[in-house]
């Protein structure tokens, strides 16, 4: 006997995983309620989204819709009802647009903290579409690092990141690639369940490996939680110097701008003529961080974060405007860098880190190197997040979508290359 999660069949001795017997079974949801919070998430999008038509086609949402719900005909628990819902998530081409998991990354801490295993491995995903192993599970170096992963408890492996990546949101290929390889070990455990042991297959080696699941806390929820994981600053002997900032979030503010104004102190001390700012992991956070912990050492004009918009208002109405008011430079900042600024950015740039990344492109404030491609320069925000009301699952979406400060919608995904205006 085996469970389906939409088209993937699970077997039995991973969908029904022993359960202590002082916890308490996962709730388990009929048909009903089950079609009732596709059908909400749905209307929710076509009515809150200030600009579908930026990812999706209402048509082409209610026809993946329509697959879905054809799924949806038989009792499941949250975590089914994550998979089989979530597979509108790629249609919806937008990282602030998809069904997701509450709290995932407080329910995965504390699991990890009740025994819980997870797939053993970090990995990232290749050309091919094998998961590549690229540390142990946490971060810690493995050996096995480099090695691809061609097998998984008998499953191709390609065939395993292609159920993953089904679920996974994201505004390109590119992104969703790079979304999955932080967030394997939770998107596996949501389809595969979390064994003891894992049989693998792997590239270069003869025989199956047999390795217990990782007990350790996954690196993206060490990064997350460590400052000096996200932020760090190094200032070279030849003039060089790197500046990596992995998020726009972090709750002490003034600690990040008292980090980034030493950085550029010892700089200034140094007579560093090139900087790297990388923001090639960065997803996202707050227009301010970078405004105030980055541009004002090296804006050197008034600036936008933006141009046109589309806004969906309180009311229910969309309003169209324009950002009129510009950040201005601050021109007697002594840390003033006036090097050559080289902004780094990657698959995981996303979010208020593309809009930065936009002003300094547009504002001819640095150049952008890296790889590109994956992230639209035109950026949904302002993200709203709702629970369906009988899964517990959320739905986030956006409240506005901001052109370019330059305008230009060419190239659609942000690119490396010099400024626009």
């Amino acid at each position: 006997m085996a469970f389906r999660i939409g088209s993937f069949p699970i077997p039995a001795a991973l969908a029904l995983l022993a359960t202590p017997a002082n916890v308490t079974a996962a709730p388990i949801y009929d048909p009903a309620a089950l079609q009732a919070d596709l059908r909400f998430a749905l209307d929710t999008i076509e009515h809150q989204h200030p600009d579908l038509g930026h990812s999706v086609t209402t048509a082409k949402l209610e026809q993946e819709g329509e697959r879905v719900r054809r799924q949806l005909d038989h009792p499941m628990d949250q975590a089914e009802a994550w998979a089989t819902l979530a597979q509108i998530n790629p249609v919806l081409a937008d990282g602030h647009l998809f069904i997701g998991l509450p709290d995932w990354r407080g329910q995965g801490a504390e699991a990890v903290r009740q025994g819980t295993g997870f797939f053993p491995f970090e990995v990232r995903l290749d050309d091919s579409g094998y998961p590549v192993i690229a540390a142990a599970l946490g971060g810690v170096a493995t050996p096995l690092a480099g090695r691809r992963i061609l097998r998984i408890d008998g499953r191709d492996a390609r065939a395993v990141a292609r159920s993953l990546l089904a679920r996974t949101h994201g505004d390109t290929p590119a992104f969703r690639n790079a979304l999955l390889a932080q967030r394997w070990w939770l998107f596996f455990s949501k389809l595969y369940g979390t064994p003891t042991t894992y049989d693998l297959e792997l590239s270069g080696l003869g025989k199956q490996h047999h390795v217990a699941a990782g007990h350790a806390l996954p690196a993206i929820l060490q990064r997350d939680t460590d400052f000096d994981r996200l932020f760090a600053c190094r200032v070279d002997a030849d003039g060089s110097a790197q500046l990596a900032v992995a998020s726009f979030v972090w709750e002490d503010k003034e600690r990040f701008l008292r980090f980034s104004h030493d950085c550029f102190a010892r700089m200034k001390t140094a007579a560093t003529d090139r900087l790297v700012i990388d923001v090639s992991a960065n997803g996202g956070g707050n227009d301010d961080m970078w405004k105030d912990g980055i541009l004002r050492y090296i804006a050197t004009r008034p600036y936008k974060q933006g141009s046109t918009y589309l806004k969906r208002e309180r009311t229910g109405a969309v309003t169209a405007g324009t950002i009129e008011t510009p950040t201005q430079p601050v021109p007697d900042e002594p840390l003033h860098f006036a090097g050559k600024v080289t902004v780094l950015i990657g698959p995981l740039t996303y979010s208020s880190a593309v809009l930065f990344s936009n002003v300094v492109r547009d504002y001819g404030f640095g150049t952008l190197a890296g790889t590109g491609g994956a992230a639209r320069t035109r950026q949904s925000g302002g993200v709203q997040s709702v629970k369906l009301p009988n899964t517990g699952l959320v739905l986030s979406y956006p409240r506005f979508v901001l052109d370019p400060p330059s305008g230009a919608r060419n190239p659609t995904y942000l690119q490396p290359g010099t400024h626009t205006q």
